[in-house]
C-alpha cells in the first residue's frame, strides 16, 4: 500500500504547527528519537500483540453466594419484585431488612477491605506502575502516570473467602428452593 505524500498546503499547516506549538513539537521531536519513522521512510514490520487471553470462571462459588445472600437476606425476593406500586417507605423498611441480611452473609463468608486507605475526596498522586487492576482511572485521562486527582471511591478487595462447602450432588443452579407448606 502506498502513502500519498501530503500537499504543500498540509505541510505548510504542520510546519506552522511545529514552530508554534511547543508541546506538538516536542512530541514530533520524540516520535523521530524512538525511531518512528516519517511516512518516505520504510516503515518496519511489527508482530501483533498477542490477544488477551480470557479464562473462564465456573459459576458455581457465584451460584453459592447468591444463594446465601437470599437464604440471610432475600436479596433475589427484592430484587424479582415490581417495587413501582410500593412507596418510598415501604421499599425502604423492606431495604432495611434485606441490607441488614445480606451484610450479615457477606461479613460470614467474606474478609474484605478498602483498596485505598485515604478518605474519599482526598487527593491523590498514583506513580507509574501502580495496578490498574486496583485502580480505575476516570475523566480526563491523558499521558503517563504520575496521576493526580482526587479518591472517588476507595473500592473494595477480598482477603479471604470462607464460603461453605457444598455437598456432592447439590445443584447450585437452585439459588432458593420452592417451599411447600404442608
Amino acid at each position: 500500500m502506498t502513502e500519498s505524500k501530503p500537499s504543500f498546503l498540509t505541510r505548510l499547516m504542520l510546519a506552522w504547527r511545529i514552530l508554534t506549538d511547543a508541546e506538538f513539537s516536542a512530541n514530533v521531536a520524540t516520535m523521530r528519537k524512538i525511531g518512528i519513522p516519517a511516512p518516505s521512510e520504510p516503515r518496519p514490520v511489527e508482530p501483533k500483540p498477542a490477544p488477551a487471553m480470557l479464562k473462564e470462571i465456573p459459576p458455581e462459588s457465584a451460584l453459592q453466594m447468591l444463594g446465601l445472600l437470599q437464604q440471610e437476606g432475600r436479596l433475589i425476593d427484592f430484587l424479582q419484585e415490581d417495587v413501582s406500586a410500593f412507596s418510598d417507605a415501604d421499599i425502604g423498611g423492606a431495604a432495611r431488612v434485606v441490607h441488614e441480611g445480606c451484610r450479615k452473609a457477606l461479613h460470614q463468608y467474606f474478609t474484605i477491605e478498602a483498596v485505598r486507605d485515604e478518605q474519599e475526596g482526598a487527593r491523590i498522586t498514583l506513580q507509574k506502575g501502580f495496578d490498574a487492576s486496583a485502580i480505575r482511572l476516570t475523566g480526563n485521562v491523558m499521558g503517563q502516570a504520575p496521576f493526580t486527582g482526587t479518591l472517588a471511591h476507595r473500592g473494595w478487595r477480598t482477603v479471604e473467602v470462607k464460603l461453605p462447602k457444598i455437598a456432592k450432588g447439590h445443584d447450585v443452579n437452585v439459588i432458593a428452593p420452592a417451599e411447600l407448606e404442608l
